[in-house]
């Protein structure tokens, strides 16, 4: 997989919706633990859990907002496989 880095890395200690992304790559540095995604108005839509040192790629609506803590650093991307 080829990614694209669109913009500067954050982390999700508030909710973001990382720079009205489309693609998101996320990393957790911590222990295992949930990312949830919301849209504009605030409903939960899903959440996932994501390991420890694990990195996972999410899509999602410009709009929606990812939340889930300081341990999980995100960055927009664009990907290619």
């Amino acid at each position: 997989m080829l990614i694209k880095l669109l913009g500067t890395q954050t982390d999700l200690t508030n909710a973001t919706s990382v720079g009205l992304a489309t693609v998101v790559r996320i990393l957790n540095t911590s222990t295992a633990a949930l990312v949830t995604r919301k849209d504009s108005g605030g409903t939960t839509i899903g959440s996932v859990t994501i390991d420890a040192n694990e990195i996972a790629y999410l899509e999602k609506d410009p709009t929606d907002t990812l939340e889930g803590g300081v341990a999980f650093k995100v960055v927009k991307i664009a990907y290619a496989n």
